[in-house]
């Protein structure tokens, strides 16, 4: 009987509201996030916009393995622990099936999409300011300009997706290069209209400047050089924006110069060392749940010292080092070592004088620290230690990828003399452990951060790099007079002697590149840009010979072609 009431009761009750079942069955979400109600508020348009700069700061970071392609090598260097596999063998490494192709593509398209969903999610909320959503619209197109351009460069033509997504595609076709590009101008040109000043915005965060710079490389692509120009010129001429020509920051005090205090830690934002240099700074700070991680570039770059051996004095072979310091720049696995062309060729008559071949920022040799070698407190290449070793290990030769345990160490992402205390080693009495040398030991374990990490904060871009692309443009606008003044307001900024306008064509540009911006841009990327990857690659890397000549771009992954069942994803040619 009560059950015939309940029926009975819930269909009056429908009867007389005009009950839709469908209305009446939905669930509203109160206590939980749902697609409907995620990008509401500006704390959530900026979760996703934080998300956007992460996965910025993991691609120029989450440099290991596969995933150091586009940063390491080409003209810069090659891989130092596998001679005939993966990093020295491109026809076999990049594929249409390896991760080294897929891993940006991935990348790139996860920025879009979530850029695309700010973008569309800013026109249907009340809950955000119009002058606010000015800006949150202004970076989320900065973005999505970012990751095309890269895919761009790196893979030619591809997919353009502008929408958010509301239902699954397999019917995606490839749009022209310049047509990506043109998309990229487009939306650099609405977010330089509605980015905030450079001098307005906080550390780390987008600018108009950093716009600005970025659409000056967008146009060259394009062959829009005045255009370009301009754009460059825009960031170069502005009131608070100079390189950096005098000693600044916070060890201005100390031996040293302007170019190595640009590396300095704390130097890097504008706010807390007046760096009238910095466009957009990557950030990070020591142990903060925040920025758990920061850049593998010493373990990546520096050499294997901690397995070197040398001649014992009791015969047989020794360690040179007995432990991992500061002043080797950390814990180095050599797994890329740096090309002849970077490490000798480049420097010229400058090699002595270039700031930015200085010692502190290159360092060519130590000392062996290990009382028991025979050449204890000599110098390793200077004096003839290298090749000591008697146990008939291989014969290091400069140009062997076997050379991994010694080679100059490239030291301006380490921290060399101002890490927290808790990253060194303690005696008994709580001081420093010091090698027989007097170098700082350092701590190491597995996944700890001191001795692999740069810990500091790390430009994305600087104002050396705009006036280099401004070089660019006027090379392609035939005033190379102009050029070459772009090119040496950077070259005497470290006292390097300046260039003439008839030295100056677009390999000049590339190698003044690597001078001044070495592991510091995505070297992969902006040769390819140019079409220059496989020429400098095959004459610059010791092993060019395994790049081949359809690699001026990346292959499209094959799992993108293979699920696109609705259309046909074309794969660039050779692969």
């Amino acid at each position: 009987m009560k059950k015939i009431i309940y029926t009975l009761i819930a269909v009056a009750f429908c009867t007389l509201t005009a009950c839709d079942e469908t209305n009446w069955l939905k669930e509203e979400p109160l206590d939980f996030y749902t697609s409907e109600n995620s990008y509401t508020t500006s704390a959530q348009f900026q979760q996703s916009l934080n998300f956007l700069y992460e996965l910025i700061r993991e691609m120029h970071w989450n440099n290991s393995g596969d995933y150091a392609v586009t940063m390491f090598l080409g003209d810069l260097s090659y891989g130092g622990t596998d001679p005939d596999l993966k990093f020295n063998n491109w026809e076999t490494w990049v594929t249409a099936n390896t991760t080294a192709a897929s891993y940006h593509w991935q990348r790139c398209y996860s920025g879009i999409e979530n850029a695309n969903v700010i973008i569309n999610r800013l026109t249907l909320t009340e809950k955000v300011g119009a002058a606010e959503k000015k800006v949150i619209d202004g970076e989320a197109h900065f973005f999505r300009a970012y990751f095309y351009n890269l895919l761009a460069n790196m893979y030619g033509g591809v997919p353009i997706v502008t929408d958010e997504p509301t239902a699954p595609r397999t019917d995606f076709v490839r749009a022209t290069r310049e047509q990506v590009y043109q998309q990229c101008k487009a939306d650099l040109e609405l977010a330089i209209s509605e980015l905030p000043d450079i001098t307005a915005v906080k550390d780390g965060k987008l600018s108009k400047q950093a716009a600005q710079h970025l659409a000056t490389e967008v146009y060259i692509s394009l062959g829009e050089y005045q255009n370009a120009i301009n754009s460059a010129t825009a960031v170069i001429s502005h009131p608070s924006m100079a390189l950096m020509t005098s000693r600044f920051g916070t060890r201005a005090k100390e031996e040293g110069d302007p170019y190595w205090d640009l590396f300095q830690t704390g130097n890097q934002n504008r706010s807390t060392s007046s760096n009238t240099e910095a466009i957009l700074v990557m950030q990070y700070e020591y142990k903060s749940a925040g920025s758990n991680y920061s850049s593998q570039f010493p373990r990546q770059m520096l050499p294997f010292y901690a397995g070197l051996q040398v001649k014992g004095k009791n015969g047989g072979n020794v360690l040179a080092f007995t432990d991992l310091t500061e002043e080797k720049g950390g814990r180095g696995i050599g797994v890329f070592h740096p090309t002849d062309h970077f490490l000798y060729d480049i420097w010229g008559d400058d090699f002595d004088s270039d700031y930015r071949n200085s010692s502190r920022m290159i360092m060519r040799d130590f000392r062996i620290d290990n009382p028991n070698a025979a050449g204890y407190g000599e110098y390793v290449v200077a004096d003839g230690w290298l090749n000591s070793a008697v146990s008939g290990d291989i014969e290091y030769t400069k140009n062997d990828a076997g050379y991994r345990n010694f080679y100059p160490f490239v030291l301006k992402f380490s921290r060399v003399g101002d890490l927290p205390d808790d990253c060194y080693v303690k005696t008994s009495d709580g001081s420093i452990k010091q090698t027989a040398l007097g170098e700082h030991v350092i701590a190491y374990q597995w996944g700890s951060l001191s001795a692999n990490c740069t810990l500091r904060d790390d430009y994305l871009y600087r104002l050396a790099g705009t006036y280099l692309l401004r070089a660019e443009a006027y090379l392609g606008n035939n005033q190379k007079d102009l050029a070459a003044a772009d090119i040496n307001a950077v070259r005497l900024r470290s006292n390097a002697s300046p260039c003439s306008a008839a030295e100056v064509d677009i390999d000049y540009i590339l190698d003044e590149q690597l001078r001044e911006l070495y592991f510091e841009d995505f070297r992969i990327p902006t040769l390819m840009r140019l079409g220059k990857m496989v020429e400098r690659t095959q004459k610059y890397n010791y092993f060019g010979y395994n790049v081949k000549s359809y690699q001026d771009l990346f292959p499209i992954p094959y799992s993108e072609i293979e699920r696109n069942t609705g259309a046909t994803l074309e794969q660039n040619p050779g692969y």
